[in-house]
């Protein structure tokens, strides 16, 4: 009988061993224990337009690196292609902020609706309406999203509120009233509205509680105390969701009113806090014919440091429209008399006016 080395018994032991132990196909994962600092990925809803037809939108979201989670066609019974799971990210928002938060694509979902947006044309800039059978899609989405994941009525917004230097959509003709009355969004009660207007129609604020106050609200809008094209860039944007009858970003007494209203919120349960009623307020019919809106005058260059700040007569007329009647021509928009009360004059801030480039005349489709 021969006899194994013990060296060599133990070397062959240790090999089967080891033939009999199977790698593991999986991590071993005990998923009883949850943290409690957690939360949602998804804070926000970004609404945008797409600035073309349903074929180059699909085209352009799908095969390109702009994206949204959802496309809203503009067919006779419009519906949603679901281009992006929500629990990824798509590339919608482009560089963006709200409030303290900056770079909204990780944490939004994006939805494009498809429309024209606008033309750029020698009498003025037209605007396209949306159907109203998107926007009743569309409510219907929200309020299942805003369900799932808790999403604030403040973080509901259009890519102008994110990035008010460089984009338009969804545009002034967007009925966020409708969102509103939906339960979706905030808006200012009416009759803080009218109770605060004839105190601001005496005297207007200063730009720089313009700016504080937008900045309060949420946008990123210069601190300058100068009425500078960035400013006048926000206050069209605020402007054009809450006050879509004049958005030519010049400070007037009503639009200091809604933005203090806004900004002022009173606390629950106290007459006067809810933010939104169709009895009180009735959404006005959406618009079904193109609105055509003249370019607003042009911001002259900050004076330098120690010289006052006046806006010129120009800037201060704003203009107003009537709504379009179905089926008539685009609107023309036509100046008013002027504000009344002109803005006060202020010394220049020590800081230098923030140069903002100017937005091109078409863009793709909006995302990025």
């Amino acid at each position: 009988m021969k006899i194994v080395p013990l060296t060599v018994l133990s070397t062959l032991m240790a090999l089967l061993a080891g033939c009999a132990s199977v790698p593991p196909s999986e991590p071993r994962i005990d998923r009883s224990l949850t943290s409690r600092g957690q939360s949602d990925r998804v804070k926000y809803i970004i609404i945008h337009y797409t600035v073309s037809d349903l074929p180059r939108s699909i085209k352009t979201l799908t095969q390109q690196d702009v994206s949204a989670h959802y496309l809203l066609t503009d067919t006779e019974q419009p519906f949603f292609y679901a281009l992006v799971d929500e629990s990824r990210q798509s590339n919608h928002a482009g560089i963006s902020s709200w409030k303290i938060y900056n770079q909204l694509n990780s944490a939004s979902v994006g939805i494009e609706i498809v429309n024209r947006g606008f033309t750029d044309t020698p009498e003025g800039r037209v605007w396209y309406p949306f159907k109203q059978a998107q926007i009743d899609q569309l409510i219907l989405l929200l309020k299942d999203i805003v369900q799932r994941h808790g999403i604030k009525p403040e973080n509901i917004l259009g890519h102008n509120d994110i990035a008010p230097q460089r984009k338009q959509d969804p545009g002034p003709l967007f009925p966020w009233k409708q969102l509103a009355d939906a339960g979706l969004i905030a808006w200012p009660e009416p009759s803080r509205v009218a109770a605060r207007l004839p105190g601001y129609q005496q005297q207007l604020p200063d730009v720089l509680w313009f700016q504080l106050k937008l900045a309060q609200h949420g946008y990123a809008v210069p601190q300058t105390g100068q009425f500078d094209q960035a400013t006048r860039n926000v206050l069209s944007v605020f402007q054009s969701k809450y006050r879509q009858s004049l958005f030519d970003g010049t400070p007037d007494a009503e639009t200091a009113a809604i933005l203090d209203v806004l900004t002022s919120p009173l606390p629950p349960g106290v007459p006067g806090a809810a933010v939104s009623s169709t009895a009180r307020t009735p959404t006005p019919p959406m618009p079904t014919a193109p609105v055509l809106v003249r370019p607003a005058p042009v911001i002259p260059p900050a004076p330098a440091a120690g010289m006052p700040v006046t806006p010129s007569p120009s800037v201060s007329a704003p203009v107003t429209a009537a709504p379009p009647a179905p089926g008539s021509a685009p609107l023309t928009l036509t100046p008013s008399a002027p504000a009344s009360a002109p803005m006060p004059t202020l010394p220049a801030a020590p800081q230098p006016p923030v140069e903002v480039k100017p937005v091109p005349a078409t863009e793709p489709v909006e995302s990025q």
